[in-house]
């Protein structure tokens, strides 16, 4: 069982960065790999990024590439997501996800194992 609870989120103006962060419970955080998805209202959720355990894999949706980096540090047992760059259609909740095996760098939210609550990221114009 695996626990996540995001945090970091809030209005920001456009252009602007925020960092995400989400901190996993348990001792087998290493054997997950990680994804951050979001969802804007009325809308399925949305790829965003992925890594794998070691951090040595990462992928990232055609739409943040540039302006998003996802990072993970297994001795805090923390992912998180640099936004920067921030536009109003980066408006949602975002949600961070743990998938296992770990080398795997999904997609699809199907695919993963453990959802966090999310948090809120409002980007205005």
């Amino acid at each position: 069982q695996v626990q996540l609870v995001e945090s970091g989120g809030g209005l920001v103006q456009a252009g602007g960065s925020l960092r995400l962060s989400c901190v996993a419970s348990g001792r087998t955080f290493i054997q997950y790999a990680m994804g951050w998805f979001r969802q804007a209202p009325g809308k399925e959720h949305e790829f965003v990024a992925s890594i794998s355990w070691s951090g040595g894999g990462t992928s990232y949706a055609d739409s943040v590439k540039g302006r998003f980096t996802i990072s993970r540090d297994n001795a805090k047992n923390t992912v998180y997501l640099q936004m920067n760059s921030l536009k109003v259609e980066d408006t949602a909740v975002y949600y961070c996800a743990a998938n296992w095996p770990g080398n795997s760098l999904e997609t699809v939210p199907s695919e993963y194992d453990y959802w966090g609550q999310g948090t809120q990221v409002t980007v205005s114009s």
